[in-house]
């Protein structure tokens, strides 16, 4: 067609249908995407659209109509507008005539058009005035230029929804092809769709799974249970004291911290992890079978408070275990069950927590560390969870050797509200002989109960060479209650009661010094957990901690050790001497408790306070036990030249231990912390008692019981003997502490005869 020539619109048979539905602009077998279907009303989008004058008028009236508006004979282009039945129409036939307009015209248009491609009747008319044209002439140009553009449009669209589906197709023979020949990688079978159900398909795969965990134990009953162990080396001596030179030059003196097991071992392998993985499953096995099974595998004894394992059942039931027992070593095992105040999720995460688990046991744990974590958990939780760990286990007395292990801890959910976690040591990977202790699978079992309570059986099983204890503490390291599931258990208890309540908002009022004061309570109580963990760390024969011990000091039976303190804001910087000594009383150990922690009766033993009364400022409840609680001293000297004195002390009792630990702090900084503020930068140096039980009774009661037995005691300093870390240790300040041990000693030992007397 010429340029610039403007013909009617016509009916164009291969868009419109008989129904009246307009066609794509093409045909293909292979469109399947985008087939493009059009209604009537939406071809042309004016108002004024030909197609829109009357749905009853036909195509050739509509033709002829259109033929009429651009006669030459015409005096208006919009005469026929309205539209004429056949009976109005002159029968005469009329020629066409063809209005080509000029270039001018049609640019003005196209360019009109680019603003506006829908002009109403005012903008029609403006614009035919401009270029000499009639308002239907330009209504009929830009309906014949909408329908051009968008013909344009879907002949585009209609070319690129016809690749795009030919590509589609031959992805979908491909993907096809590919599935009818392919077989899934766990179960072997057939994965084309169609060919296997879904209830099929994952039987199949928990077939596949059962049939790798069947191989994956087997492999491990062949390779690494039934490997025998090495004969543990026999213990001839405790560690020995090491000299110090007290010129305090540095390099001087041989420090250690690191332990020798931590020291001896390594980051596993690859090939150690499949091993590792299995003896942790068996070793789950073993611990819930332990905490469930009744006699013959535990013996109760005579008074019904004690369960005993009984060695040749216990072989005969897990005959292989991690292999036999070595020669020298003794096996303690030992299972205890209670009630807690927390729920079963919190004392999950405290127990996979490695820092967590070692604050709560600070006085049975010295030292861990996570050595590598082979498994986080799925879910969300600790469900699966695998961990490498190192550990040094210690009574709070230096006269008993701290026991180290290399281990793995795993966790698994056996149902719902019921946990488990079991340690079991992992001696067969590396070949180092300083080790002494070996630990079967040990742990506890953890059941919801309701209200937030959790049921939990504790199991303990270990083999050591215990022949470098002392013989104070033999009897109650042999009875399997300085190392043993009662001592967990009851440490687990008393740290559950002081959970509660740090987190308490229930706080009576009306008892006097109670401390209400929420922000208050937490920071002083979060000071006072911090004094109980340093005092624990070296109160023992613990390698947690870079100390090094003196020799020459005087006295066999005193344990002094010196460390320096730089940059550590939870102490005060300068040399810092601490000294320990145990011994027996013929006192029972909650009678020593109450005395010992007594503001009235503390002049009696006291050095520091000099003869001053003692008055208790504040104090907060840990629990049912009067006896757990965090106090606030304030020792009113008898010289009136003499300050008073502050004393932070925390005091704690369960049926196997008892601690009172307390520090002398500065005024200024426990109004910051009974206000809520940072307890980390409260300078502390701990000093307190550790006592226990000798081991004569197994009753029930333990420290509770006022009755059973003796006492031991560990009595512990750390003094500040010079504030610059650089001076010399002089052998003068060594004496000065010794003198200070001894005599407190002397005071205890004559007040409690006398009276026992």
């Amino acid at each position: 067609m010429p340029a610039g020539v403007m013909i009617p619109a016509r009916n164009m048979p291969s868009m419109i249908s008989g129904n009246g539905n307009v066609t794509g602009f093409g045909t293909s077998s292979g469109l399947i995407l985008g087939q493009i279907m059009f209604q009537p009303n939406s071809m042309m989008e004016g108002q004024l659209h030909p197609l829109e004058m009357t749905q009853n008028t036909s195509e050739s009236e509509i033709a002829r109509m259109r033929d009429e508006e651009f006669d030459s004979t015409t005096k208006s282009g919009s005469e026929n507008n309205e539209g004429a039945s056949g009976n109005d129409q002159d029968p005469r036939p009329k020629k066409k005539r063809y209005h080509r307009h000029t270039q001018h015209q049609i640019q003005e248009m196209e360019a009109f058009f680019k603003e506006c491609p829908h002009p109403d009747d005012k903008r029609r008319k403006e614009l035919g005035r401009e270029l000499g044209l009639e308002p239907l002439q330009v209504k009929f140009w830009f309906q014949n230029k909408r329908t051009q553009m968008k013909t344009q449009h879907e002949r585009q669209d209609n070319t690129q929804l016809r690749t795009e589906n030919e590509k589609l197709r031959l992805d979908n023979m491909r993907y096809r092809e590919a599935l009818s020949t392919s077989s899934c990688p766990n179960c072997g079978g057939p994965t084309a769709v169609g060919q296997m159900s879904f209830d099929e398909h994952h039987l199949r795969l928990e077939n596949a799974r059962l049939r790798e965990e069947i191989d994956r134990i087997s492999a491990i009953a062949a390779k690494y249970v039934g490997k025998p162990m090495l004969n543990y080396p026999l213990l001839s001596s405790p560690m020995p004291p090491r000299p110090l030179d007290f010129g305090a030059q540095p390099g001087t003196g041989e420090m250690y911290g690191a332990g020798e097991l931590l020291r001896s071992i390594g980051a596993p392998t690859e090939a150690d992890k499949p091993m590792i993985i299995e003896l942790a499953v068996a070793a789950m096995e073993e611990l819930v079978r332990m905490a469930q099974m009744g006699e013959p595998l535990w013996i109760t004894s005579l008074d019904g408070t004690n369960s005993m394992l009984n060695e040749e059942e216990y072989i005969g039931t897990f005959p292989r275990g991690i292999g036999p027992k070595p020669t020298g070593v003794k096996c303690e095992a030992s299972r205890e069950t209670a009630v807690v105040i927390m729920n079963h999720i919190n004392l999950v995460e405290i127990l996979m927590d490695v820092h967590q688990w070692s604050t709560v046991f600070s006085g049975i744990v010295s030292k861990a560390s996570t050595l590598d974590i082979l498994s986080t958990g799925v879910a969300g939780n600790y469900n699966g969870a695998l961990q490498l760990m190192t550990a040094e286990f210690q009574v709070p007395s230096p006269l008993v050797p701290t026991r180290e292990s290399y281990y793995v801890r795993y966790c698994k959910q056996h149902a719902e509200g019921t946990w488990a976690v079991v340690d079991v040591s992992l001696d067969n990977l590396r070949s180092s002989p300083t080790v002494r202790c070996r630990r079967r699978p040990s742990g506890c079992l953890i059941q919801e109960m309701p209200n937030g309570y959790s049921r939990v059986t504790w199991v303990e099983h270990v083999e050591v060479d215990d022949r470098g204890v002392h013989n104070l503490y033999k009897q109650l390291v042999s009875s399997g209650h300085a190392f043993g599931a009662r001592r967990w258990v009851a440490t687990l208890d008393r740290q559950c009661e002081r959970l509660a309540s740090v987190m308490a908002t229930n706080i009576p009022t009306g008892d006097v010094g109670v401390i209400t004061n929420q922000d208050g309570r937490k920071s002083m109580l979060k000071l006072a957990e911090r004094m109980v963990i340093s005092f624990c760390a070296g109160v023992s024969a613990s390698t947690a901690h870079t100390w090094t011990t003196l020799s020459g000091t005087g006295a066999d039976d005193v344990r002094v050790m010196t460390r320096k303190s730089v940059d550590d804001p939870g102490r005060p910087p300068g040399i810092v001497l601490s000294a320990a000594t145990s011994f027996w009383l013929p006192v029972s150990p909650k009678r020593v408790f109450d005395f010992l922690r007594d503001e009235n009766s503390r002049s009696e033993w006291d050095i520091l306070s000099n003869g001053g009364v003692v008055q208790e400022m504040a104090h907060i409840a840990n629990g049912r036990d009067t006896g757990n609680c965090v106090s606030l001293l304030r020792v009113n000297s008898a010289n009136s030249s003499q300050s008073n004195m502050l004393i932070l002390q925390e005091s704690c009792t369960d049926p196997t231990a008892s601690f009172v630990i307390y520090a002398p702090v500065d005024i200024v900084a426990m109004n910051v912390v009974l206000n809520g503020g940072d307890p980390d930068y409260v300078a502390l140096l701990p000093s307190g008692f550790a006592i226990l039980p000798d081991g004569t009774t197994a009753t029930a009661g333990g420290i509770a019981d006022a009755g059973s037995g003796g006492s031991l005691l560990t009595v512990a300093f750390q003094i500040l003997v010079d504030s610059v870390p650089t001076a010399k240790l002089s052998l003068g300040s060594v004496e000065t502490v010794n003198n200070l041990i001894a005599c407190t000693v002397e005071r205890i030992k004559a007040s409690l005869s006398c009276e026992n007397a």
